[in-house]
C-alpha cells in the first residue's frame, strides 16, 4: 500500500497519550510489562521514563513526539509489514508515518514474545 499525504497528516495529528494505553493494554494481555514497553520506546526514541511521561502529560502529537525524538541509529534495521505497509517502502517524505510504523513494529514484536535482544537491533 502507498502512504498518502492525508494518511501521514492524520497520524501526525494523533495524540500519543491517546494511543499509548492501547500499546500497553495489548502488551499486558500478552504477558509483557509497561517497563518493557518503555524500554523499547526509549531504545527507539531516546525518551527516558520522565521525558515520556512529560510528552504524555503535554498531550503531544505524534509529529511533536518524533520531532523531539533522537531516533536510534539502527532504526533502519526495522523492516517488515505493519498494518499492510512495508516499512522499508514508505517514502522518506512521510517521515512521521514511517517512524510510527517502525515503533509499532517493535511493539508488535514485543507482544508476540520476541526476545528483547532481537527487538533492540544491533548492527552485525
Amino acid at each position: 500500500m502507498k502512504v498518502t499525504t492525508e494518511k501521514n497528516d492524520q497520524v501526525a495529528n494523533l495524540i500519543f497519550a491517546s494511543i499509548y494505553p492501547h500499546y500497553l493494554n495489548r502488551l499486558e494481555k500478552n504477558g509483557r510489562t509497561k517497563e518493557e514497553l518503555n524500554q523499547v520506546i526509549e531504545w527507539f526514541t531516546g525518551f527516558d521514563q520522565d521525558a515520556l511521561q512529560a510528552l504524555i502529560d503535554d498531550k503531544a502529537t505524534f509529529a511533536t513526539f518524533f520531532e523531539r525524538a533522537k531516533i536510534h541509529p539502527n532504526a533502519h534495521l526495522i523492516k517488515g509489514v505493519v498494518c499492510g505497509y512495508r516499512i522499508e517502502e514508505i517514502e522518506d517524505e512521510f517521515e512521521v508515518y514511517k517512524q510510527c510504523r517502525r515503533m509499532e513494529k517493535l511493539i508488535d514484536e514485543l507482544a508476540r514474545g520476541r526476545k528483547m535482544e532481537k527487538i533492540l537491533r544491533q548492527e552485525k
